[in-house]
């Protein structure tokens, strides 16, 4: 774990790693096997990132390809097969809407770390991070789609787009800001939250359940 950084910090992104996995769960209409793979994910990351094994950041590709590589290869694979495809069908979107909530809570402790030295600012909102405007508009959404059946097909296209795109950036902008072979941002103060417990749990889940989320909606609204 990152030293001098209050725990409190640390919990709370735990609780918000939880709540994320939660409302995924809760979008495959409580699968024992969906939320069987992701705590055994989580918790395999986990201890890979306590024993301080994300930390060695020499050679290519670094050994945080670990941590992302799978989880996008999974979801790669689900629609590429039919199988895959029927079962992101099968997911509930109106959950999946409301799980960009915890964009709320990942700003935040971003903004956190960055204050402690862990994150650059151009990772929160300060800088180039406008993905907080992803989780506040989620209930909006929500309500008004869901709840009011007020919002139309392309405007939900469009929001799941547009969230996707900031979803992006910041993702990009984390990736080159981190201190690997290849960093091109933020060389006074990296992104390296990211390679210790907790934090690891946001690129490796955290990150791909957003994504998921997103493709999986655009895929039933297309």
């Amino acid at each position: 774990m990152i030293q001098d950084l209050p725990f409190l910090v640390s919990l709370i992104f735990m609780l918000t790693t939880l709540l994320t996995v939660l409302f995924f769960y809760q979008a495959t209409y409580r699968s024992v096997v969906a939320m069987s793979v992701l705590l055994a994910w989580l918790a395999l990351q986990g201890v890979l990132a306590f024993n301080g094994y994300y930390t060695v950041t020499a050679g290519a590709p670094p050994r945080f390809a670990l941590a992302v590589i799978p989880p996008l290869l999974f979801i790669l694979l689900l629609f590429l097969t039919a199988r895959g495809r029927a079962w992101l069908d099968g997911l509930d979107i109106r959950v999946l809407t409301l799980l960009h909530i915890v964009r709320i809570p990942v700003e935040l402790t971003l903004f956190r770390l960055y204050l402690y030295h862990q994150v650059p600012a151009l990772l929160t909102f300060e800088g180039r991070n406008f993905d907080i405007l992803s989780g506040v508009s989620a209930p909006i959404v929500y309500y008004f789609g869901f709840v009011k059946n007020k919002l139309s097909k392309g405007a939900y296209l469009a929001w799941n787009i547009v969230c996707l795109g900031l979803l992006a950036n910041i993702v990009i902008t984390a990736i080159l800001s981190a201190p690997f072979s290849f960093q091109r941002f933020a060389f006074s103060q990296p992104n390296q939250a990211i390679l210790y417990f907790p934090f690891v749990w946001l690129p490796c889940c955290i990150v791909p359940l957003v994504l998921l989320s997103h493709l999986a909606c655009i895929r039933k609204l297309l």
